[in-house]
């Protein structure tokens, strides 16, 4: 297993891992509960963290990722059909359920 990133939140790391996922890349989270040890033990330290299965996808989920940070976050928000979760409105998942945005379905 390979770490790729370091998540500011739990939602987001979600928000990742569904894309890579969708790009065929298996990946996982862990430090999920982490965040609150914070103080006992180093801030970075109790991010969640996103770790690659397989060292081979680390070319493609770095791109994925470089163009996760690259897009603007946006203040408006749209709520997942599916799911009902809210979501800012520049993602293309739901970080709760992991629906595709932009299918329309």
């Amino acid at each position: 297993m390979l770490k790729v990133y370091s998540a500011s939140n739990l939602p987001e790391a979600h928000l990742l891992v569904n894309l890579l996922q969708q790009a065929g890349v298996a990946a996982q989270i862990l430090n999920t509960y982490a965040q609150g040890a914070s103080g006992e033990i180093p801030f970075e330290q109790a991010y969640p963290q996103i770790w690659l299965e397989d060292e081979r996808d680390k070319s493609l989920a770095e791109t994925i990722i470089r163009k996760y940070e690259s897009t603007p976050s946006d203040v408006e928000w749209t709520y997942c059909r599916q799911c009902g979760e809210r979501n800012p409105a520049n993602f293309e998942l739901c970080w709760q359920c992991g629906k595709d945005f932009n299918r329309g379905e």
